[in-house]
């Protein structure tokens, strides 16, 4: 078991190896992009990247405290489902209303990846090829369908 210091260092440890992966990847748009803390625009709209000792996610979170403003964020993810689903090329789970870590109501569309561990070295192989392709279909996705949140900024 790892001490709580020496878990945060194994994690900033995989998110700064993982960003410098892919550093020489460009946007959809041509620009260079913090890929670990992407930047949707959106206030309340994130894509999310999350590791921990037993699975790992990506998500598009909406975290508007305003639960009638989340939801029509996400009948507008609803909206552009088949561009979202053509880009990532396969399918999530849409969760409307969950909650997150922190108790705070949240709406997701995610993808799991069960069975790894950010802990575990031999594991970082498996999370990159898993977060890589999906975080780039995001971006290629949100290059396109951004302009559909303009109300939300």
């Amino acid at each position: 078991m790892y001490s709580k210091e020496q878990a945060s260092q194994l994690k900033q440890a995989f998110w700064t190896a993982f960003g410098q992966y892919l550093k020489p990847q460009l946007s959809a748009d041509g620009l260079r992009t913090n890929w670990v803390n992407y930047k949707t625009g959106v206030k309340h709209l994130y894509f999310k990247m999350e590791a921990d000792k037993r699975s790992a996610f990506i998500a598009i979170e909406m975290s508007h405290p305003d639960a009638d403003i989340q939801q029509l964020m996400f009948d507008q993810f609803i909206e552009l489902k088949n561009i979202l689903n053509g880009q990532l090329d396969e399918e999530w789970e849409w969760q409307l209303h969950t909650t997150d870590e922190y108790n705070k109501t949240v709406s997701r569309i995610i993808k799991t990846l069960p069975g790894v561990s950010v802990f575990n070295q031999a594991d970082w192989p498996a999370l990159i090829s898993f977060f890589k392709p999906r975080i780039i279909a995001l971006d290629e996705f949100w290059s396109m369908a951004q302009y559909s949140f303009d109300l939300f900024r």
